[in-house]
């Protein structure tokens, strides 16, 4: 909305305060200031507020607004006086009001930063968690605008705002006087604030979710009246699947007097139904899409999957085409799956939804899966359905305009169907909430990720989402940091997948190898080799062996303390004619349930070639398959409306590590690929295991950090106005705010001619180097750039000239002198501010293993004191710093503090948006930083901290 004349000009009308949220029951609501032309909203939803909630707001009985009071609550300088309202559909639902005050309660302007605030939330809309929000989005700008406390008073019978206040997590004060309650929250957030607002969020969007995946009743607009068509297809796949609820078909185009179309209702519009509808597909061209929204969001639909194709994949109008699309559905209060949707399935026995264009229902099973493809989607269908494994839910979310992987995460973390999450990306529209979604999950389930468009620098056509500049390694490590498994194929996605939702996670990386193939086993030993586990020799049963062999070899395995993990080979028995025996396949594979079933719970994998008796007999059993239910019949037309199932609860920690039901053992084709899956497992139970009691930043730290004066030095660096793209500090700049954070840059100084470096040398003392600092030779010792171990003044005049004679003059060279450092191993520390993913902190040797080899290891900020030693420990390299071939072990220790530092002070000053240590050398006994570059600029706008927004592309 735009300000009016009447707003004053200096402050305009902040547009940034807009946001779109999810409230308590998954349904969206936006949030803005109230202007000037407000009035006739705020009247009739003050109409609509009952005498009870009036008396609450201003503790008297008011049946109306006054002239007077309509202005004074639609007239804000947007500083002293801010109102918001709650919209859905347009029509207020509720407000909220601050007027800056100061000591005395009386009005005032800054620097007073006290406030009173005061709310009003329209009775049907009372218990969606609308006062919570709007508390979070006042409480921020306030803070805006330098407001630091709210003052309220609520009479004691009002115990749903007293709720709201008290539940929020802020600091707060409660008094009683007067016959009211006094309260005053102080506003500067808290880690409750953040846990309570995280909270609120994760319930708020796997709610939305649950809305959209568990409807009682579904309308397919755009119903085809011949045969074929993408309406009418989902409409037959919806009959198909047995849904439990009512089903609809919508089409403006239908006969007046065509009563049913495939045997369900017909009607040309949502509205001529005449019964609650919640979810809605829509399969029209995508000019027509706004009216059918429109008709939707009318009648009370709660959500849309819109499968129509013209959006942001048809460039720049496109693009402009799904914002709009998506504006219009949340002023509704609904969320949308597409556009360009493959649609959804949900195999729960009392939802029974496919919403999709895929032709048959996968069975019932433990795996969700998303996508933002929907060939990618057809694709993983098709491996998960041949190798018998089961989805609880599935989700192709084509251009994923709204809901996202991020709302799936938040769903599938409390649903107990759910025991992995597949998720297939494109892009990250919120990287740093992902991996903080995605950390919490692992904690509890397996989240498995293939991510595509890794290398192409933007993102698939359709998706308008902010472009990260990270490189794909970077974004690989990080995912692993939150306990993501990272694959690289939908082939091996499926693979892990079954592994993880039919297996337990193993104790370690010791494995068992058995089998009929002595060929087989080594190449499964040496596979295992390969991924980093510890296989143990493979114990060859002969191609005599019979299917009670294998049973009392898995069993013998299985009971053995120092084995982990068994893998079994088997390949077809050979008869005395010569010809393949493959009859015994399904005797093998009950053997091995058997086997499995009794014995101790480990993960077993089988590999197999041209065994299709034995695949078949463990995919009967090991897919990922529920057992089955009764049918229920599918809902009559005339039938109440079945709400969705309520939300199950988050799992506990104490529960998180299922162990499946005996007998469902996952198999392979190939060698590789059943070890790929089981090294994978043995990584993340692993991480598990870590997570379980994360580290910590060391409290001696605290002792030896300046937070408050380099906050200060920054500020003066940056200056009043500074520039957006920021500034790069000087050499004595950066050695100053380092030194805040007790980080030490060895002096050098400068040597314009040889007596200017003799006199350097006097004054930092013999041995001594002489390098060049011009950017082309920086750090470049190959090129001659930099002599070492200079004793003498002889030595260094002798080196000044060859520097000179061969690599330019000393403007070119910008030569400095700098006393020499203890010998130890060269490294590199970084860090680095993202927009989409934030603060990254990377560490590798310096030279070539990090520059050519890209032998670099990356951890999110802030990092632990168990990230920092794993940072050290993850580099390919890192034997060197560990005494290989008998030298002596550097201090990782010292180096490890130094991480946690540079951590440390990019997180607590955000204007920190990049810092380069290089060299670093790490001796036996301490480390030296040799040089040092940092940047500074205005930080970033985060997205991942102040109060709850969906996202606006």
């Amino acid at each position: 909305m735009e300000p009016t004349p009447e707003q004053s000009p200096h402050h305009a009308y902040p547009d940034h305060w807009e946001a779109d949220v999810v409230l308590r029951d998954g349904g969206t609501a936006c949030i803005r200031p109230i202007t000037t032309d407000d009035a006739e909203r705020l009247v009739s939803f003050y109409e609509q507020v009952s005498d009870e909630s009036k008396y609450y707001r201003f503790f008297a009985p008011y049946p109306r607004l006054s002239a007077s009071d309509v202005h004074r609550f639609t007239h804000h300088d947007y500083v002293d006086r801010v109102g918001l309202a709650v919209t859905v559909g347009g029509d207020f639902i509720a407000t909220v009001r601050f007027d800056r005050i100061d000591e005395r309660g009386r009005p005032a302007s800054a620097p007073a930063d006290e406030a009173e605030v005061a709310f009003l939330v329209q009775d049907a809309h009372q218990g969606r968690g609308v006062a919570s929000a709007l508390l979070e989005h006042i409480a921020a700008v306030a803070r805006e605008r330098g407001i630091r406390r709210f003052a309220a008073e609520v009479l004691p019978a009002n115990n749903k705002m007293i709720k709201v206040f008290r539940d929020a997590g802020f600091t707060q004060h409660r008094s009683f006087e007067d016959g009211s309650v006094h309260l005053t929250l102080d506003l500067e957030p808290t880690a409750e604030s953040l846990a309570v607002q995280r909270a609120r969020e994760q319930r708020a969007e796997a709610r939305s979710v649950q809305r959209l995946l568990a409807p009682g009743s579904v309308a397919v607009v755009g119903v085809g009246r011949a045969e074929g068509g993408v309406g009418r297809t989902v409409l037959r796949n919806l009959l198909g699947s047995d849904f439990t609820g009512r089903t609809y078909a919508v089409n403006t185009s239908f006969a007046a007097g065509l009563a049913t179309v495939d045997g369900v209702p017909a009607h040309r519009s949502v509205a001529e139904i005449g019964e609650p509808v919640d979810l809605a597909v829509v399969a029209v061209p995508a000019d027509r899409v706004p009216e059918a929204v429109a008709d939707c969001g009318e009648h009370g639909v709660q959500g849309v999957v819109v499968l129509s194709a013209g959006y942001g994949e048809r460039g720049a109008d496109g693009r402009e085409r799904q914002r709009e699309l998506v504006r219009q559905a949340r002023s509704y209060g609904m969320r949308i799956i597409g556009p360009n949707a493959f649609g959804i399935i949900n195999t729960s026995d009392a939802v029974r939804l496919n919403a999709s264009l895929a032709p048959e229902s996968p069975q019932a099973g433990r795996i969700g899966l998303f996508t933002q493809s929907g060939a990618i989607g057809i694709a993983l269908l098709s491996g998960l359905h041949r190798r018998g494994a089961g989805l609880s839910s599935f989700i192709s979310a084509g251009n994923r305009a709204d809901v996202s992987g991020n709302d799936f995460l938040q769903y599938w973390f409390e649903d107990q169907d759910t025991d992995v999450a597949l998720l297939y990306l494109e892009s990250l529209g919120n990287p740093r909430k992902f991996t903080r979604l995605a950390r919490r999950t692992a904690a509890v389930k397996p989240v498995v990720v293939v991510k595509g468009a890794r290398h192409s620098g933007t993102n698939p056509p359709g998706h308008a989402v902010p472009v990260s500049r990270i490189p794909d390694a970077t974004v690989s490590a990080l995912m692993r940091q939150a306990g993501v498994i990272r694959v690289d194929t939908v082939t091996e996605m499926v693979d892990v997948g079954l592994l993880l939702a039919g297996q337990p996670l193993p104790d370690g990386p010791r494995v068992a190898i058995l089998g009929n193939s002595e060929s087989l086993g080594l190449l499964t030993y040496d596979a295992c080799l390969a991924e980093g586990l510890r296989p143990r020799p493979p114990r060859d049963l002969t191609t005599a062996a019979g299917p009670q062999d294998f049973r009392d070899a898995l069993a013998h395995a299985l009971a053995d303390p120092g084995c982990d993990g068994v893998i079994v080979t088997a390949i077809p028995w050979v008869g005395e004619n010569g010809e393949a025996q493959t009859g015994e396949g399904e005797v093998l594979g009950a053997a091995l349930r058997e086997a499995a079933a009794d014995g101790p719970p480990k993960p077993v994998a089988v590999v197999h070639v041209e065994m299709g008796g034995l695949a078949q007999a463990l995919a009967d059993a090991a897919g990922t398959a529920a057992p089955p239910a009764p049918r229920r019949p599918a809902a009559p037309a005339g039938a109440e409306p079945r709400g969705p199932a309520p939300a199950a609860p988050a799992p506990a920690p104490d529960e998180a590590r299922r162990t499946p039901r005996a007998g469902r053992i996952p198999a392979y084709p190939a060698a590789e690929r059943a070890v790929r899956a089981l090294a994978e497992a043995v990584k993340y139970a692993q991480w598990r295991r870590q997570a379980a009691s994360p580290g910590k930043v060391p409290e001696f730290l605290d002792d030896t950090i300046d937070a408050p004066g380099t906050a200060a030095l920054i500020d003066a660096l940056l200056g009043t106005d500074p520039d957006p793209r920021g500034r790069p500090l000087t050499h004595d700049e950066s050695q100053e705010l380092l030194a805040g954070y007790g980080v030490t840059v060895r002096p050098t100084l400068p040597a314009p001619d040889a007596g200017a470096a003799v006199a350097a040398a006097g004054r930092l003392g013999y041995p001594v180097a002489l390098k060049t600092t011009a950017p082309h030779l920086r750090h470049r010792a190959d090129l001659g750039g930099v002599r070492l171990d200079l004793v003498d003044e002889d030595a260094l005049r002798r080196a000044y000239d060859e520097l000179t004679d061969l690599l330019g003059t000393p403007a070119e060279l910008q030569p400095v002198v700098q006393a020499m450092a203890p010998r130890g191993v060269d490294t590199v520390v970084r860090a680095s501010i993202d927009a989409a993913a934030g603060a990254v902190l990377s560490f590798g040797l310096a030279g070539a293993p990090s520059e050519l080899l890209g032998d670099t290891a990356h951890r999110l900020v802030p990092v632990t004191d168990r990230d920092a030693a794993e940072l050290v420990r993850s580099i390919k390299a890192a034997p060197v710093l560990f005494g290989w071939r008998g030298s002596a072990p550097a201090d990782t220790a010292a180096l490890e503090e130094l991480l946690l530092r540079v951590s440390r002070l990019v997180d607590d000053h955000p204007e920190v948006v990049s810092v380069a240590l290089e060299p670093v050398v790490v001796a036996t006994h301490g480390l030296t930083v040799l040089g040092a570059s940092v940047r500074l600029a205005p930080p970033p706008a985060r997205s991942d901290i102040g109060p709850r927004r969906l996202p606006r592309y």
